[in-house]
């Protein structure tokens, strides 16, 4: 039998409407009968998929057979040195790695997955040691190649330790700063590093100054930022010219300046906030590149001087059909990343001649820059996959306009990509918008083929068509699978983001059960199950109350199912900084009770829903282990149908297992669970 929360009566009272949560209690992660409570659950999981356990070890094998264990990076030029990682057959983690600079090209991997005259930066198994739970927040080499600043948590919390590492002599540093956030940017001359550090709500909202070699609490706070909608972050204009402390609430952006070589000074503002104005900052010679979107949806470019920063002039007018996405400075020219048509894209603005698109062979693919910190450089380095195309690595030559091809990553076991084909599908919405879905299959696969529908449609993020290694243990076995690209998130423009967020959050659910009924009716689907995490896990559960019929089960990883209690309660993680995403029900009825008439948690009713299977984390920051516990005990209590199983990882984050075999074999558990939906025989 699965185990039953008890029910302690609770209510809560907003905009005259009294609700009651009997399992509000499970939020209480001190409370021993908690920790019970999730345990028992573990175990019922574990003895519910125990029939699986043949099926799971021969996916996890597929996954391992198919990943070349040790293996090299492309290296990647920043000065006299090229950078890269590498892994190790039967090692859990990364060792990050330089070797000097000699020519243009990268140099090729020596015997032992090694380059000659390597120097081993940083290697996650040391740092690791016998840890269940290891990440790195940051690894940043100074602008001088002599120190490395990188910091480690060893809970899932998201709380970093900053520590320092002299490269010269390989030493790390007595310096060690608890409780940081995420990244982090050197000075110019590499002898002070500023970090952000979170608030109770884990916002990032002060920066602080460090001086190499002095105690941590002699930092200097730089910064601050009282309003509570607002984050901040703090890195290094291409050039490096410049920091660059970036503030930002979901709607609003500011960018304050302080020239690198002068780390004591002060940060100036390049234009005062402005409520609804966005914009970001990057510097070549004596003017800035400004993304913005003030008057323009889909942001335009435009250019202004050091010395005047607020004074804005176009260089790449707004376009209804094309958002601009990101645009990097380099001496010479600077390259612009925008979509169009659901899929990305890159332009080339050479300085005084005429901009042009890259070209790419396949209809659907994603190409994105990556690893370019090289400011004076005649190639682009970009990053390209599809579908059916594993991650590959590029150089795309500026003089030649030719696409040099530097790595593939290898997928063992006689993967031909030419066994598999990609389409592109449109579904019809509810409101008669055309909403594209991403398909890929192996040829020959008879159809309708049970299929696995993935879906998140949340903050502009765009999931993007591109390779995995485990997806083709579905395919193999007969599997379609296809991406919603739903509104809500960045596929089709910042319109598309606007028409499934706040007072238009249900078009991102009613998308997601338009595009699951046209895959059926297209003859693509029979049975269909579902799957997101995070807000994208707040879509599955969305969708299990609507349409529970149109799926064979779903999978919820850490979701955000308990979206009314959370975002009512402002002393929770995040939650002030995501009114600007689903509005404010703590202080508008009209938000309260639209927020409410889909929050999955709230919704649960006494219909038949298909199996569902939760994932979660004890020590998720984003998306509290309480979310999924309380919203699996009330579909077990009040539903039909299922089974309705819940699996929390006792010591990780958001992201689940940290290393690279745990999380192999997690994602083994959950594609045998999906498996065993669509064969399973009624009972």
């Amino acid at each position: 039998m699965p185990p039953m929360a008890k029910k302690v009566a609770g209510e809560r009272t907003h905009h005259g409407d009294t609700v009651v949560d009997e399992y509000a209690w499970l939020m209480n992660k001190d409370d021993p009968d908690t920790i019970v409570y999730l345990e028992a659950e573990n175990a019922y999981t574990e003895k519910a998929t125990a029939h699986l356990e043949e099926l799971r070890e021969a996916v996890f094998q597929e996954i391992k057979g198919r990943t070349l264990e040790t293996d090299l990076s492309v290296p990647t030029r920043k000065g006299r040195w090229w950078y890269y990682s590498r892994t190790e057959e039967g090692k859990q983690y990364g060792i990050q790695c330089r070797v000097r600079a000699e020519g243009e090209d990268p140099p090729q991997m020596g015997e032992g997955g090694q380059l000659p005259g390597e120097q081993v930066t940083l290697d996650g198994n040391e740092l690791a040691g016998d840890a269940e739970f290891f990440s790195m927040g940051t690894s940043s080499v100074s602008p001088d190649g002599r120190r490395l600043a990188f910091s480690t948590d060893f809970k899932g919390d998201e709380r970093f330790t900053l520590r320092f590492k002299d490269l010269e002599s390989g030493e790390t540093l007595a310096d060690a700063i608890p409780g940081v956030f995420y990244g982090g940017s050197w000075s110019a001359d590499g002898s002070v590093f500023f970090y952000t550090v979170v608030d109770e709500s884990w916002r990032p909202y002060r920066v602080f100054r460090h001086e190499i070699g002095t105690p941590a609490d002699q930092d200097v706070l730089v910064f601050e930022e009282s309003d509570e909608r607002f984050w901040i972050g703090i890195g290094l204009t291409r050039s490096e010219r410049f920091l660059v402390l970036s503030i930002g609430s979901k709607i609003t952006g500011e960018v304050r300046l302080l020239d690198a070589a002068d780390p004591l000074g002060e940060f100036q503002v390049v234009r005062p906030r402005r409520e609804g104005v966005e914009y970001d900052v990057d510097h070549s010679g004596d003017r800035l590149l400004i993304l913005h979107n003030d008057g323009a949806q889909n942001f335009e470019l435009a250019s202004a001087p050091v010395d005047d920063p607020g004074v804005w002039t176009p260089l790449i007018e707004h376009r209804e059909d094309t958002r601009l996405v990101d645009v990097d400075a380099f001496d010479g020219h600077f390259v612009v990343a925008f979509r169009r048509d659901g899929l990305t894209g890159i332009r080339v603005v050479p300085d005084g001649d005429e901009a042009y698109e890259i070209s790419f062979p396949e209809p659907i693919f994603t190409a994105v820059p990556a690893g370019n910190p090289e400011f004076r450089t005649n190639r682009l380095r970009l990053s390209y996959t599809s579908m059916v195309t594993p991650p590959s690595v590029y150089d795309y030559d500026l003089s030649s306009r030719e696409l040099i091809l530097l790595k593939r990553r290898p997928v063992l076991g006689g993967y031909d990509p030419s066994d598999y084909e990609q389409f592109r599908e449109w579904a019809t919405a509810e409101d008669g918008t055309r909403v594209p879905i991403s398909i890929v299959m192996r040829k020959g696969t008879e159809r309708p083929a049970p299929t696995l529908l993935y879906g998140y449609g949340s903050y502009e993020a765009a999931i993007d068509p591109g390779f995995s290694v485990p997806r083709l243990s579905l395919l193999d076995r007969g599997f379609v699978f296809a991406i919603a690209h739903i509104r809500g998130g960045g596929e089709m423009g910042r319109r598309w983001y606007d028409d499934g967020k706040m007072m238009a959050k249900k078009n991102t659910f009613t998308d997601f059960v338009a595009c699951a009924r046209h895959l059926k009716a297209a003859g693509w689907a029979g049975d269909v199950v579902a799957r997101g995490g995070s807000a994208g896990g707040l879509l599955i559960g969305a969708v299990a109350n609507i349409a529970p019929e149109s799926f064979a089960g779903l999978v919820a990883e850490v979701p955000f199912v308990d979206a009314l209690n959370t975002i009512l309660d402002p002393s929770l993680p995040l939650t002030v900084i995501e009114w600007d995403e689903w509005g404010n029900p703590l202080h508008d009825k009209e938000a309260y009770h639209y927020i409410k008439s889909y929050s999955p948690y709230e919704n649960v009713h006494d219909g038949l829903y298909p199996p569902v299977l939760a994932l979660s984390s004890l020590n998720d920051t984003r998306v509290l282990y309480h979310e999924p516990t309380k919203w699996i005990a009330r579909l077990r209590a009040e539903a039909g149908g299922g089974p309705f199983l819940l699996k929390t990882e006792m010591g990780a984050g958001h992201g689940g297992r940290s290393g690279r075999y745990d999380a192999w074999r997690e994602e083994a558990f959950t594609l045998s669970w999906i498996i065993d939906q669509v064969r399973r025989k009624p009972e």
